[in-house]
């Protein structure tokens, strides 16, 4: 198999496995969708309702407060910290329960422990 059909192989099938996931989640204002992204150097979670598609709260390793207190962001230190600023912004937005979006990525790494210090912080998955 060459290179170009194989990245192509990849792609569909994150694209299907996100499509899966989100087949199963829909953001209330109630129960907001907790969508989590990650790049390389960064991670990125946002409380989403979809009933009006509007971001309810955000946090990121990009954020001057969050970025202060890390050395780097794509590492599950800075996982758990952005967990747990996000659930902290929710908390003061009324919001104690969400639905947990880890789009095409596996419940590991870095995306558990946002999720874990999420939990820590009070949010109910």
């Amino acid at each position: 198999m060459d290179t170009a059909n194989h990245h192509l192989a990849v792609q569909t099938r994150r694209v299907r496995r996100q499509r899966r996931v989100r087949g199963k989640l829909h953001g209330t204002q109630e129960r907001p969708r907790l969508a989590v992204f990650r790049s390389s150097k960064h991670i990125y979670a946002q409380l989403v309702n979809d009933e009006t598609a509007t971001t309810l709260a955000q946090a990121s390793t990009m954020d001057p407060e969050i970025k202060a207190q890390l050395k780097y962001g794509g590492n599950k230190a800075a996982a758990a910290l952005v967990g747990k600023v996000v659930a902290e912004r929710a908390k003061q937005a009324g919001i104690d329960k969400v639905c947990f979006d880890r789009r095409s990525y596996k419940y590991h790494g870095r995306v558990e422990a946002l999720a874990q210090a999420a939990r820590e912080a009070g949010i109910q998955f």
